[in-house]
């Protein structure tokens, strides 16, 4: 038996890997087989149909050069027709036929000679019949190759036929010479010439693998049948009437076109019926067949524009374009772009491309006809995942690209991970453009964290809601800096508080490098503070951070210890940026005592800025010694009042040295909080400690250093409304809590809380001032009143996702505006924050339909509209005191971002997103009766300038309304009303401390016409008593109909707090506060009067910047307190 193992060899050294590697070459001596494969292509035939069908190169010359000998063809036919003359009766000379037009003719008879026969030359004739054999060849070679078994079909095809009836003939006359001058229609060769075409256009898509448009095909095909039937029409024309007219080609050219243009002027017509006869079937497959050409391109037309076309690379690479992403179109969003969009001068040359899965909507599509927008707005149909469309829209060469969210998507999830994968797409495509995303969910953002610019809806929404509580009408201020208007709103107005409020609604922050700023530039190597303060004085501009060179990070108010540099990139609030303004010098006329001013600057500042600050400003003065007085609060000094002068302050400092920051001590509140804790804390239990969150909710959150409790409180004790094992409390007064509380009623608890809770828990917020927080998540009654509604102080409403997305877009925000004002109706003294989808259903929050001052801004805001206001809802009442707001107003904060790349930055900063070290925070504070000393906005400025190192940046002010603003109110009569003007004048008066720029505000022409209409109609529904009985009698009757509706709404609480075992004490049925009105004045000017319960807008500097190293008892605890804050940080 032969052994296995000998007869099998061993594998070459080609098989073995290190050999392999080594490169062994002993394999090359071996015997091998070379296999070849094929793929039915072996015999003659598969390799022709290979080289003249399969293969895309060598088909696409094959059908150029077959499209070449059509062409050939008929120019060689011209030339016939050309050199030939039907008088010279040539052409049937060998038949012994006189082909004379002149022999045997009489009327009515058709002399066919010379349309049988024509003179063709011999040289003529040889290239004709040349052409005519190799198309021959050509046409039964290929339907040889293209045979699949049945014959009849490659022969009753009609290029098959039309090319037998073009060159047989031809090759006959070689045989048979006589026949040499026979007619033959060549010029049939054109039908041929557009099949050939036809082909070859898509040979030539094939092979360059792109894909041109339907539309060019269609139209490419329309032309070549219509030329084919004109020059068809001519040749055949002038042939037959070779026997009749004698038609030149021209002659014939002009009968065709002036026949097929239905013009007819009848001066050239067919005189035989041949031609008659060949012009009616012309005319008939003219009616046939171009119709149904027209109506494929009509069709194809339609369906262009329906999904845009493309955007051309001729205009891609010489002018400038962004381009939209968005699953929806909406009309408000379109606009809201635009309008942001083109509100920037050096944006006005950019076109818009905008592509969207979706079809057109009607409203859109009438808003981009009009020709504003029609010229710099295209609509492409198409998504962002594929290729071909991103190529369309020159996504590559977009100067950015923006992708938006649908934020009416019932799955908020899915329409993020849309939005996820439309920017890998964007990226992919595109790694150079840049990307400016809107995300709905904080979760998902991580997976966008590659683009340039990102603002996430829910952190952004949350994080405003909760500044909401602490700094009133936060959502209000923002949105304002984020919109950009030139200030105009409302100025015509009779009522002052619009006026201001409208023309300070323009400020926005803007920036500017120091050395090359007017506003800045003589503050190089000053303090921040002092550069803010006399920058507002000089010129009214606001300056309220700084960014470094060599550093990315945003600066606000770095406080008093920053030293301006020139490189430095200055941020401010301004109605208009620096580039923009133009600087006009006053001579300043002072009197005498002006050098008892120890000012040396005044003749730099403005007349109304030198008188208000008279006697308070010390500018450049080297001494820099701080006042005990001035502390963080604004308390009068001790010699304010003597002798009648008005209080001093203490002058900013140019460079503020270590001495004069621990004198001033900057940290005194924080310090004085944060000693041992007081004995409510102690038997309430609370014991805080500062550090960081242990646990972030997603990824990405920006880490904040707040107030932590040192023991984690179990989950069953989170629950308010049971009792458990540690506590037995089942409602929100049991709990005995000193604050307030906030009330926060959503739909489920996302993540997106966590920017809530946070800005609420910040380190920088006093202990004794920390409210808590009731998280309800769904508001019936009786939870309402078990959570403490009654003694809120804020109630904080978030739109429900789950009725987003609705028949009617706007119906999306029905069931929270409803449940709003049921809250509004049963307390009305409860402060609520709503967020609503739809910035136009703001003018439904507590809606009250006979409120005639509601009507009244109802109709300036549709006025303001019309003007073309980019913010019409801010007069709104709710809006302009912050009760509401939509977080799609700040899709314009994404859109700034094209131009000011720091506006998501610094917004972020000021929400308390972001934390920075060395950058401040937003907070405010009020203006109580023993702060009125201070009188104006810039005395105001000087002193937190000069003593906390505070910035202002606005008023929120408070005023009430008066006139009637109620039911109860609207029968009052014009006498009565100017009865009790007076009255309200001086009820409404708050001493001297009035704003001087606001006249006084008693005078309401539109809403006393409002009032006097009210009354006529009022007056005549009533029976015919006396005047002012009629009145009275009206007015009391509004009065219980009123009265008794709010009794029984107390009634209803009242018994359901009864019913759970609540005592109904707290509840204040009566209270309302609904005639007063809240608005917003950012960066006012300098000579602004201060009035009672004004609550300023600050930004603080960070406190943990300026705790000194060593400092006596007070400091000292303060700085151990945050180092065992940072070491009980890893335990936490």
């Amino acid at each position: 038996m032969v052994d296995l193992d000998s007869e099998v060899p061993p594998l070459p050294p080609r098989y073995r890997f290190r050999d392999l590697l080594l490169g062994d070459q002993g394999w090359q001596s071996d015997d091998r087989v070379q296999v070849e494969f094929y793929m039915n292509e072996n015999t003659f035939k598969e390799r022709l149909k290979l080289f003249f069908i399969k293969n895309q190169r060598s088909s696409l010359r094959i059908r150029l050069f077959n499209f070449s000998l059509k062409l050939l063809s008929c120019f060689l036919y011209i030339v016939r027709v050309l050199l030939d003359d039907p008088t010279q009766g040539l052409g049937c000379k060998e038949l012994n036929r006189s082909c004379s037009s002149n022999q045997n003719y009489t009327p009515g008879t058709i002399d066919w000679s010379p349309i049988i026969w024509v003179n063709r030359s011999l040289p003529l004739w040889g290239l004709q019949v040349s052409v005519a054999v190799i198309s021959l060849f050509e046409t039964l070679l290929l339907s040889y190759l293209s045979y699949k078994g049945n014959i009849w079909e490659q022969i009753l095809r009609i290029p098959f036929l039309l090319e037998i009836i073009n060159a047989v003939p031809f090759i006959i006359t070689i045989f048979w010479p006589v026949l040499r001058n026979l007619f033959i229609p060549a010029f049939l060769n054109c039908w041929l010439a557009k099949h050939a075409l036809e082909n070859m256009i898509n040979d030539l898509h094939r092979a360059i693998q792109r894909t041109q448009s339907a539309m060019f095909n269609q139209v490419l095909i329309l032309i070549s049948t219509l030329l084919c039937l004109i020059f068809t029409c001519i040749c055949g024309i002038q042939h037959l009437e070779r026997a009749g007219n004698r038609l030149t080609l021209f002659d014939s050219l002009y009968f065709c076109i002036v026949t097929f243009s239905t013009v007819g002027f009848g001066d050239v017509t067919p005189k035989i019926w041949p031609s008659k006869l060949l012009v009616v079937i012309m005319i008939c497959v003219a009616l046939v067949v171009l119709p149904i050409q027209f109506e494929q391109l009509a069709y194809l037309w339609m369906e262009r524009q329906k999904s845009g076309g493309n955007y051309s690379r001729y205009r891609a690479q010489t002018e400038k374009h962004v381009v939209l992403c968005v699953s929806s179109l909406k009309i408000d969003l379109l606009m809201d772009f635009l309008n942001e969009f083109y509100a920037h001068p050096r944006l006005q040359d950019y076109y818009v491309v905008i592509l969207c899965p979706t079809e057109m909507d009607a409203q859109v599509r009438r808003v981009l006809q009009i020709p504003m927008w029609s010229q710099r707005v295209i609509y492409l149909q198409g998504s962002a995942l594929k290729d071909q469309d991103l190529l369309r829209a020159k996504m590559d060469d977009a100067e950015a690209c923006f992708i938006l969210s649908s934020r009416c998507e019932v799955d908020r999830t899915a329409a993020d991970h849309q939005t996820i994968l439309r920017a890998w797409a964007v990226k992919d495509f595109a790694p150079n453009c840049p990307l400016y995303v809107q995300i709905l969910k904080p979760e998902n953002k991580f997976h966008i964290k590659f683009a340039d610019h990102v603002v996430c809806e829910e952190e952004f929404k949350y994080a405003m809601l909760a500044l909401n509580c602490i700094c009133p009408a936060t959502s209000t201020l923002i949105t304002l800096l984020v919109h950009t208007s030139r200030g105009q709103e409302c100025q015509q107005s009779p009522e002052q508080w619009q006026k201001m409020y409208g023309r300070c609604s323009g400020n926005e922050v803007y920036h500017i490098n120091l050395e090359e700023s007017t506003f800045f530039a003589e503050y190089e190597g000053k303090s921040f503070t002092y550069a803010s303060f006399h920058a507002h004085k000089k010129f009214g501009v606001c300056l309220i951070g700084v960014r470094k060179e060599d550093n990315k990070n945003i600066l606000l108010n770095p406080g008093p210890r920053y030293i301006m540099s020139s490189t430095d990139i200055c941020f401010y609030i301004n109605i208009t940026k620096e580039e923009n303004s133009a600087f006009k010098k006053q001579e300043k006329h002072r009197k005498n005592h002006e050098s008892k001013l120890s000012y040396h600057g005044a003749s730099r500042l403005p007349v109304h800025s030198i008188i208000a600050s008279m006697g308070t400003v010390a500018i450049d003065l080297q001494d820099t010694g701080c006042r005990a007085s001035s502390g963080a609060t604004l308390a009068l000094p001790p010699d304010g009042g003597k002798e009648g002068r008005r209080p001093s302050i203490a002058p900013v400092l140019e460079v503020a040295d270590s001495s004069s920051l621990q004198t001033c001590d900057l940290l005194s509140d924080q310090s004085e909080d944060e000693t041992t804790p007081s004995d409510d804390e102690v038997s309430a239990g609370l014991e805080y400690a500062k550090g960081y969150p242990p646990y972030s909710p997603y990824i990405g959150s920006s880490p904040t250093f707040c107030h932590l409790l040192h023991e984690k409180v179990p989950f069953c004790c989170l629950r308010l409304d049971k009792g458990c094992q540690h506590n037995y409390y089942e409602d929100a007064k049991a709990y005995g809590f000193k604050n307030k509380l906030i009330i926060v009623a959503a739909e489920t608890a996302g993540n997106g809380l966590y920017n809530f809770i946070v800005p609420l828990r910040a380190y920088y917020r006093p202990k004794k001032e920390l409210n808590p927080i009731v998280l309800l998540l769904d508001n019936p009654l009786d939870d309402l009143l078990r959570c403490g509604i009654t003694f809120a102080a804020n109630m904080v409403v978030v739109d429900k996702e789950s009725t987003m997305s609705a028949e009617e877009d706007y119906m999306a925000d029905a069931k929270t505006i409803v449940n709003v004002q049921t809250l509004f109706r049963l307390f009305s003294s409860l402060s609520i924050i709503t967020e609503l989808t739809h910035p136009a259903n703001m003018r439904f929050m507590q809606f009250r339909a006979k409120d005639c001052y509601s009507l009244a801004l109802s109709k300036l805001e549709k006025k303001e509209r019309e003007k073309g206001s980019n913010l019409a809802f801010m007069f709104r009442l709710p809006f302009a005191a912050g009760r509401v707001f939509s977080i799609s107003m700040l899709d314009t904060l994404l859109y700034q971002s094209f131009v000011k790349d720091y506006m998501i930055s610094i917004t972020r900063l000021l929400l308390g997103l972001d934390t920075t070290p060395g950058s401040g925070f937003l907070c405010s504070m009020k203006i109580t009766e023993e702060d009125l000393w201070i009188r104006t906005y810039a005395r105001l400025y000087q002193k937190l300038c000069s003593s906390t190192g505070d910035i202002p940046i606005g008023v929120y002010r408070t005023e009430s309304q008066k006139l009637a603003t109620s039911e109860s109110q609207i029968s009052i009569s014009v006498e009565e009303w100017e009865d009790t003007k007076d009255t309200k004048e001086q009820f409404s008066f708050r001493g001297n401390h009035r704003n001087s720029t606001s006249s006084d505000q008693s005078d309401h022409p539109l809403l006393r016409r409002k009032s006097m209409q009210w009354a006529r109609r009022l007056s005549r529904r009533a029976p015919r008593h006396s005047g002012k009985t009629a009145e009275k009698i009206n007015q009391q009757r509004m009065n219980l109909y009123r009265r008794s509706e709010r009794q029984e709404l107390a009634e209803l609480v009242k018994n359901r707090m009864k019913h759970l075992g609540l005592s109904p004490a707290g509840y204040d049925e009566m209270n309302d506060h609904q005639n007063t009105l809240s608005y917003i004045l950012i960066n006012p000017s300098p000579d602004t009067r201060l009035e009672l319960n004004d609550i300023v807008y600050l930004i603080r500097p960070d406190p943990l910047t300026y705790v000194p190293n060593a400092a006596p008892s007070r400091k000292n605890s303060f700085c151990n307190t945050v180092g065992q804050d940072t070491r009980e940080e890893t335990q936490l």
